[in-house]
């Protein structure tokens, strides 16, 4: 991949088969190139980032905006109503938003990922992993026995969600990541997440709300519902996209963590045999594993307004995408960043992203991958590779399609 030799000149190849297996070795050359670079391939165009310090400095960037979906969505548009109703949802999830929004909403949503509230969730976590695991088999395939419904099934608990959903759900759910993981979505990709994502919330407005206002509980929807009875959520768009986007998001990222670490781990066999005798390092490894890499590679923002940046000027709208995954492999910030080393003695990483925006679900996605882990070092302490795994296409979402395993 060629340096930056103009300011507005397009850099790299993110939806070629060899980035798409491993973009690293290209983060590394956009590191080195320089601080900033154009590209001409996200969105229409793009300023993209890839150091630690810049990339954390952009996401803490009041000058920055989380409200970024208007030209996004309504550019694959013929007809711009057509698409009104995902573009109106969109608005309102949590992560397009700024404040005063995005702290109302986050402040309600909070308390239900404390600290005793994941950890009451740790035996159901336990146990539907061991039913999953009971079911696999001596071979199988690792994303879907394990990573793709053990996600689903914690956060539908959390929000009390009925499983016979869950089929439906997992097909949602990826024509959303498809969607949003594209660097230039197609009229395709938008009018499959259109139909996802307005079935993700009729499901909740006219099945699971309805039923819910009739007796609240101690899940997560409840509570939601309670905050909209006191004016803290406002009903309608606000209060079903909350709802369709936690559970989209409980489940998109984890099952990528889970499909990575996996791989990283039977493909590093000594830090799996480290972990074995070590089980104590478990918390620490998860965090390395995310740096090492990370399920969600970038984060969009857009300028509120003509600044300098690194040298650059960014104008009112444009797009800044921050690298995560580049951030997180910076040799300024770690050392040996490309090494997997389970007892790294500082691998705090910009995965769960940082500032305002930082994820809410960080310590569950953490507490199912710790569970995982745990088990099948005690269960499976011969797990290996079998056969030929599928990464998925997507320069966002980095994970696995397929994942063959046996022992």
């Amino acid at each position: 991949m060629s340096a930056l030799l103009a300011p507005r000149e397009a850099v790299a190849p993110f939806v070629d088969l060899a980035f798409l297996q491993d973009p690293y070795p290209a983060y590394r050359a956009l590191r080195e190139a320089g601080p900033i670079h154009w590209s001409e391939e996200f969105f229409g165009g793009a300023w993209l980032l890839t150091r630690h310090a810049d990339v954390e400095s952009a996401l803490r960037d009041p000058r920055l905006s989380a409200r970024r979906t208007g030209g996004w969505v309504m550019r694959c548009a013929d007809d711009r109503a057509e698409l009104t109703p995902m573009q109106r949802l969109f608005t309102r999830c949590l992560p397009f938003l700024d404040a005063p929004d995005h702290t109302r909403l986050r402040k309600v949503l909070q308390p239900a990922f404390r600290p005793d509230r994941m950890l009451a969730l740790k035996p159901v976590t336990q146990m539907l992993l061991d039913e999953l695991l009971d079911e696999a088999g001596e071979d199988f395939d690792f994303m879907t026995a394990v990573a793709r419904p053990l996600p689903a099934r914690v956060i539908a608990r959390l929000m009390d969600v009925d499983a016979s959903i869950y089929a439906d759900f997992t097909q949602w759910s990826e024509d959303i990541a498809a969607f949003l993981g594209a660097v230039s979505p197609t009229q395709a990709h938008v009018r499959a997440a259109q139909r996802s994502v307005v079935a993700l919330a009729s499901y909740f407005e006219r099945e699971l709300l309805p039923h819910r206002r009739k007796a609240l509980g101690d899940d997560l929807v409840s509570q939601l519902l309670r905050a909209q009875a006191t004016g803290e959520v406002e009903d309608g768009a606000e209060l079903l996209a909350q709802c369709a986007m936690l559970l989209f998001a409980g489940y998109e990222t984890t099952r990528h963590l889970l499909g990575n670490a996996v791989h990283a781990l039977l493909t590093h066999r000594e830090q799996w045999e480290r972990l074995r005798e070590q089980p104590e390092l478990l918390p620490n490894a998860v965090r390395e594993l995310l740096r090492h890499d990370t399920p969600v590679q970038w984060s969009g923002r857009r300028a509120m307004g003509d600044f300098t940046l690194q040298g650059q000027r960014i104008r009112r709208g444009e797009l800044v995408i921050a690298f995560i995954g580049a951030a997180n492999r910076d040799p300024a910030r770690h050392e040996a960043p490309d090494r997997l080393d389970v007892a790294r003695a500082n691998p705090g990483s910009l995965s769960f992203g940082t500032g305002p925006h930082v994820c809410l679900g960080a310590s569950l996605t953490q507490l199912e991958t710790q569970t995982v882990l745990w088990t099948l070092l005690r269960k499976r302490p011969n797990l290996a590779l079998r056969g030929r795994s599928s990464r998925t296409q997507s320069p966002l979402y980095r994970g696995f399609v397929s994942l063959p395993v046996g022992g």
